[in-house]
């Protein structure tokens, strides 16, 4: 290999290895074109068509805003009354200050402002974690619990199986129905989902209007 070669390999290596945290001015983007005259995609391009980033940003767009939701599904139905139904449900995007990285979505029901979900984005896809607290802000004792996705999902779409950290918590706690947990978001153009799934048959669904923003709701307690 000559020296000239084993420049240019190195300078490409270099340049495969750089991210940035920004796409400025400073930065311009080089799309040379191909035989056909369409743009060749970058490796910035190949980053953020990841269907975790893309949903990760898809629910970005709505940074600052809450919005009231409803609940579409709710099998089989509850025997003692269900501490959702005929209360006000709003979802806030308010946790944006990195947002491919992390989103932190409160979800209000009624006055009980004890819930924050969480999504990190991992190597390999994303995290979604409950966030539960006490009105005096104190951590519940069922908390932080959740799971990673398992596929690429889609931009639209993601799915969190439950992690054996959240099994052995319900286990302790007595809540042997939720070790077979699977929760489930949706990111549409006017709606977003928010789903509980098990094998039993039990689906629990919110859907939330994102085409009407409501009046923004107090903050999560604790944060």
């Amino acid at each position: 290999m000559n020296t000239l070669h084993m420049l240019t390999v190195t300078s490409l290596l270099a340049l495969a290895g750089c991210t940035s945290a920004n796409n400025d001015a400073s930065h311009p983007a080089a799309t040379p074109a191909t035989a056909q005259g369409k743009a060749q995609p970058t490796l910035a391009d190949a980053d953020a068509l990841q269907p975790a980033d893309e949903f990760l940003m898809r629910i970005a767009k709505h940074c600052g805003q809450a919005y009231e939701g409803r609940i579409v599904a709710n099998e089989p139905k509850p025997s003692e009354p269900d501490a959702f139904e005929g209360k006000p449900l709003v979802m806030h995007v308010r946790g944006c200050d990195n947002p491919r990285e992390r989103l932190e979505i409160p979800f209000h029901v009624g006055d009980d402002h004890s819930r924050t979900w969480i999504l990190s984005r991992l190597p390999n896809g994303l995290r979604l974690k409950h966030d539960h607290r006490h009105e005096d802000g104190s951590a519940d004792e069922m908390t932080m619990y959740g799971g990673d996705s398992r596929e690429a999902g889609s931009t639209e779409r993601q799915a969190f199986p439950v992690d054996d950290e959240s099994i052995a918590m319900f286990k302790k706690g007595g809540l042997n129905a939720s070790v077979e947990n699977t929760w489930a978001m949706e990111i549409h153009p006017h709606a977003f989902v928010y789903e509980l799934s098990r094998p039993n048959g039990r689906m629990f669904k919110v859907e939330f209007d994102l085409s009407r923003p409501v009046q923004t709701p107090p903050t999560p307690w604790g944060w």
